[in-house]
């Protein structure tokens, strides 16, 4: 299996975090896997998000829903506490960065007028692009710590599960988490499909593994995510090392290192060994692949009008 190039929230790096604009450039660039955030609304729909509150750098007010919202203004809320309707007057299109130096402005195209989307349309914009080879990477965000904050676990996997179904796209998906317990309700629904076990230092606790203890498999990380229902390991590539990879090709799990914006960085990963990388400029990991003869995926083009 060849090291692949996975769009992180789309292409971060280049277009707004993970809206439809960013989608389409990422699979416009050529990747084999599209990463993207999603969370669960009010109403029980599936939108784009990776912040369980409406973040005020990926999000603007513009106006209510409808007049006197006592809910309005929407920034700053939690996400679950918000109908479809309301999230959908935000602008998301426009990076508004809280502090100076938000290395993104500077290479992020913005889109204005972009809107929140649901991943009902995410598929229909990946089906107008006839992206049958591009696997659909769908992080399930849920914070194990705040479940003022978090949907249900099962009820959240099940109706990404249906939603993929439905449209026919389970056989091209993955379900990524750093809540270790949708790794182990994905598994028992769908156990064909891949689960990545997300995991940085800020998570490498109980909580969120699931309630399994890392000392209780005496550190090995890949073990505790073979045990939880992880397929794939899937670290903060400041993790990995050459022991870390030894612990994961014993555990029998692949590596996919994110977020890789370096390619010097994404070339000593490269090097041990790891099945892929995510990153916000797949730009600059095409070029890193095209000058070690890596296979490239294709760049694609709409094959009819997208869906908004």
């Amino acid at each position: 299996m060849h090291a692949e190039i996975h769009g992180h929230r789309g292409a971060r790096g280049l277009r707004p975090e993970n809206t439809l604009p960013g989608l389409a450039h990422a699979l416009e660039l050529g990747v084999d896997a599209l990463e993207f955030d999603v969370a669960l609304t009010a109403d029980r729909r599936l939108v784009l998000t990776h912040d369980l509150t409406v973040s005020a750098v990926t999000s603007a007010d513009r106006y209510p829903a409808f007049p006197g919202d006592p809910l309005f203004p929407y920034v700053g809320r939690p996400v679950g506490n918000l109908t479809l309707a309301q999230l959908r007057t935000l602008e998301c299109g426009v990076r508004l960065p809280l502090v100076s130096g938000d290395r993104f402005v500077a290479t992020q195209v913005p889109v204005p007028d972009t809107r929140m989307p649901t991943l009902s349309a995410v598929l229909a914009l990946v089906n107008a692009y006839g992206a049958d080879r591009v696997r659909l990477h769908v992080e399930l965000k849920s914070d194990p710590t705040r479940p003022d904050l978090s949907a249900d676990p099962r009820e959240l996997t099940e109706l990404v599960v249906a939603e993929l179904d439905l449209h026919g796209r389970l056989g091209g998906a993955a379900i990524l988490s750093f809540d270790w317990r949708i790794l182990g309700v994905a598994r028992s629904l769908v156990p064909a499909t891949p689960c990545y076990a997300l995991v940085e230092r800020a998570t490498m606790d109980p909580a969120w593994f699931g309630g399994l203890d890392l000392d209780d498999f005496c550190g090995d990380l890949p073990a505790a995510a073979l045990a939880a229902g992880g397929t794939v390991l899937s670290p903060d590539h400041v993790l990995l090392d050459e022991e870390l990879m030894s612990d994961a090709a014993r555990a029998g799990l692949p590596v996919v290192a994110w977020t890789v914006n370096d390619p010097a960085r994404a070339a000593v990963l490269l090097d041990l060994g790891v099945a892929g990388v995510v990153t916000d400029y797949p730009d600059r990991m095409r070029v890193l692949w095209a000058e070690r003869g890596l296979p490239l995926a294709a760049p694609l083009s709409p094959m009819r009008a997208p869906v908004g």
